[in-house]
C-alpha cells in the first residue's frame, strides 16, 4: 500500500487534534484552518526525492476527506491510481496492473507516525511538536516521533494564509516526500458513494477482504 497518501489523510482528518501542540504563527494558522472543519476536497502534487538528492517523478490528482476516517485519494497523472478508505478498510486500485489491494484501515494507520492524531490524548506522548518559523513563504510546524523505532524521521506541516499548503515527510532511509495542496473547499457536501469502493470485475483482489455473512434460510 502507498503510505504517504494514508499518512496525509490521517493528519488532514484530525487537524483539530493539534489543539495542545506548540504555540506560535504556524499554530495560529492551523487553528484557523481546523476551526469547524469536518470535510475537505482539494488537489495535490506529490514529489519524492531520494536520499541521494535524485528527484523522482511528480504525481498529481484530487483528494476528498470526511471526518472521522473516510478519504479518497485519486492520482490522475502521470498514471492513474485510486486509494479509498471507507472507515473500515483501505482499498488501493492500480488500473495498469488490474489489481486491487485491500487492508484493514486500522492496520494501515498503524504504519503512520501521525496515527496518534486520531487519538488526541496520545499526541504529546508520542510527538514533539515545534515551531520551525518561516520558509518558502509558509509558517512551519515539525512533528518528531518520540518512539524508539519510528517510521519517519519527521513530518513538517507548512501553513499559508489559506491554511495547510504543504506536508513534507522524511523517512528513515533519507527519502523525502513533498505534498503541495491547492483548491481547498471546506465543509462542502460530499456524496457518500465517494468513499465506497467496489473492485472492478476484471481486477485481481488481494488482502483482507470484508467477510460477507448471510442469514441461514428458514425452513
Amino acid at each position: 500500500m502507498k503510505r504517504f497518501p494514508i499518512v496525509a489523510a490521517a493528519f488532514l482528518l484530525t487537524l483539530a487534534g493539534l489543539a495542545q501542540a506548540a504555540t506560535g504563527p504556524a499554530r495560529a494558522r492551523l487553528d484557523a484552518f481546523a476551526d469547524g472543519l469536518h470535510s475537505l476536497t482539494g488537489r495535490f502534487t506529490q514529489t519524492l526525492t531520494g536520499a541521494n538528492g535524485q528527484p523522482g517523478q511528480a504525481s498529481s490528482g484530487t483528494l476528498a476527506l470526511e471526518a472521522p476516517r473516510e478519504f479518497r485519494w485519486d492520482t490522475l497523472a502521470p498514471y492513474k491510481q485510486v486509494i479509498v478508505a471507507d472507515g473500515s478498510r483501505v482499498w488501493l486500485y492500480d488500473p495498469s496492473l488490474e489489481q486491487v489491494t485491500v487492508r484493514k484501515q486500522s492496520t494501515e494507520e498503524a504504519h503512520s507516525p501521525l496515527t496518534v492524531l486520531t487519538d488526541v490524548s496520545q499526541l504529546d506522548k508520542n510527538f514533539k511538536v515545534t515551531e520551525e518559523g518561516e520558509r518558502d513563504g509558509l509558517q512551519w510546524l515539525r512533528l518528531t516521533s518520540t518512539e524508539a523505532d519510528p517510521q519517519f524521521d519527521y513530518a513538517e506541516l507548512g501553513f499559508g494564509t489559506q491554511g495547510l499548503a504543504r506536508m513534507v515527510f522524511r523517512d528513515r532511509l533519507g527519502s523525502t516526500t513533498d505534498i503541495r495542496f491547492s483548491d481547498w473547499k471546506r465543509n462542502a457536501p460530499i456524496p457518500p458513494e465517494t468513499f465506497n469502493f467496489t473492485p472492478p470485475k476484471d481486477a485481481d483482489v488481494i488482502g483482507d477482504l470484508p467477510v460477507i455473512t448471510t442469514r441461514p434460510l428458514k425452513n
